[in-house]
């Protein structure tokens, strides 16, 4: 409903765009869209905000949070503060988290609301390269935005039950803290829940197929965590491919293909998220497919002229400010602007784990593959030589990669709120800066962007607070 009129009833209603799908990628459409002058309908079968607000970034990092409560009140005597750390009210954790969510939900309602975009709630289905059926009405656009997202993903013979075997969705809503876990997959996901349940009194074995955790980052990164996590008491079996999980008394026992066997109570399935396509009518009105992600081009094209994608439903990067950007190149691109393609290599990336991963840019691996090893040049900055880490508490590394006698083309972070340097680091890369132009800048002190500068000083060739 838009203005008291039933518009998906009116068959004189043709939007300039519509969206099925409302979470990051779709309403940041919408939103762009409907701020360029274009009308605008945006369908969402469930709450708008979608995985990100809902089930994702949001409500876990308010998890995370919680838990770097706890492991500050645990530790508080390190710092000369009396304090007792008497366990975790769960309850207490959800009732936090879920007044977040519902604060941002409410805000976000009615910023939709105030751009005047149609906001229609049902479960939407391409009918035609030009119109979408919802709650049994023809909704017509000029042009069709496709974002519905993604779910937890499964392997085959693991049956996801929400008992004992159990994805993200509902490790969100675990109304009990386990004695002991086991996370399958060693990615973000993973990483970050075996975070959170580690400072919430949960003994946590991770089980990753790949050489490292966090395989995505770069190596000495990977690293680092791993070295973190010993110290924590976080387990992890790298190298270990899942072959079965069977039920025991009180919990599950998991298997591997290299003869080990793990029981705890829960088992968390963490191995990633798969689109949301099937059954939607996609292929149906020729839409290229592959593997149930939406294909496009550099401009977020589908070979269907009226069609585009965006989000977790295309094969880029799973993460909502991806999703931000490419419904906000769409938007512009359908209102007639200028638009240039994402670099999807200068996007940031964070683990919020503790201690954090942070990165943008190539690791050395591809930049050594890119450039030559003859022309890659690394440096790396420990924190132990910042100020305001050693205040905190917290042990890691900045990395750079550069092109020899060129730009910056890779930072990567280890460390406690390592997230909220990285917007700096995106900037280095995204403008090509040399390290002595960077070393030009001047950082507050003592804060942690200083780390960032002293690397770059050091790239440079005159190191301060660091050894030649």
């Amino acid at each position: 409903m838009h203005g008291g009129r039933d518009v998906a009833n009116d068959a004189s209603t043709v939007f300039d765009v519509v969206i099925l799908g409302g979470g990051s990628g779709g309403y940041a459409a919408a939103l762009r869209g409907a701020q360029l002058g274009l009308s605008v309908a945006l369908i969402e079968k469930g709450e708008l905000g979608g995985t990100c607000l809902h089930r994702g970034c949001i409500p876990t990092k308010a998890l995370l949070h919680a838990a770097e409560v706890a492991d500050e009140t645990k530790e508080a005597a390190e710092f000369g503060v009396l304090a007792t750390f008497q366990g975790i009210d769960i309850n207490g954790v959800h009732k936090y988290k879920d007044d977040v969510v519902a604060g941002l939900y409410k805000g976000l309602q009615g910023l939709v609301a105030s751009r005047k975009v149609t906001f229609i709630q049902g479960e939407g289905k391409l009918s035609s390269q030009t119109s979408v059926d919802v709650n049994g009405q023809r909704v017509e656009g000029r042009h069709i935005v496709l974002a519905t997202g993604s779910v937890p993903r499964s392997i085959p013979g693991l049956d996801i039950d929400g008992n004992r075997i159990i994805s993200s969705d509902h490790a969100l809503k675990l109304d009990y803290i386990p004695k002991s876990a086991i996370i399958l997959g060693g990615g973000v996901i993973g990483c970050e829940f075996a975070s959170v349940w580690k400072s919430f009194g949960v003994d946590v074995t991770i089980v990753e197929g790949l050489p490292h955790l966090v395989p995505l980052e770069d190596e000495n990164s990977s690293k680092l965590l791993e070295r973190a996590f010993r110290k924590r008491g976080i387990k992890f079996e790298l190298k270990s491919r899942f072959s079965g999980v069977e039920y025991t008394e009180n919990g599950v026992r998991v298997s591997t293909e290299n003869g080990k066997s793990i029981e705890a109570d829960v088992l968390l399935v963490a191995i990633g998220r798969g689109p949301v396509s099937a059954g939607l009518g996609y292929e149906e009105q020729g839409v290229a497919m592959d593997r149930g992600y939406v294909l496009v081009d550099e401009y977020l094209r589908t070979n269907v002229p009226t069609i585009s994608a965006v989000g977790d439903l295309v094969p880029t990067l799973q993460l909502a400010h991806v999703g931000f950007a490419e419904g906000i190149l769409v938007a512009e691109r359908i209102a007639g602007l200028k638009v240039v393609p994402i670099d999807y290599d200068g996007i940031p990336r964070v683990t919020y784990s503790n201690p954090e991963v942070a990165s943008v840019g190539l690791t050395e691996a591809k930049a050594v593959e890119q450039y030559g090893k003859e022309k890659v040049v690394t440096l790396k900055y420990n924190l132990a030589g910042n100020g305001k880490s050693k205040i905190l508490k917290t042990a890691g590394e900045i990395k750079l990669v550069q092109v020899k006698d060129g730009a910056v083309v890779g930072v990567h972070m280890v460390g406690a709120r390592m997230g909220e340097q990285v917007g700096e680091a995106q900037l280095i890369y995204n403008w090509e800066a040399l390290p002595a132009e960077v070393a030009q800048l001047i950082h507050a002190h003592p804060s942690q962007s200083e780390a960032l500068g002293e690397a770059h000083l050091a790239l440079a060739g005159k190191p301060l607070h660091a050894h030649d």
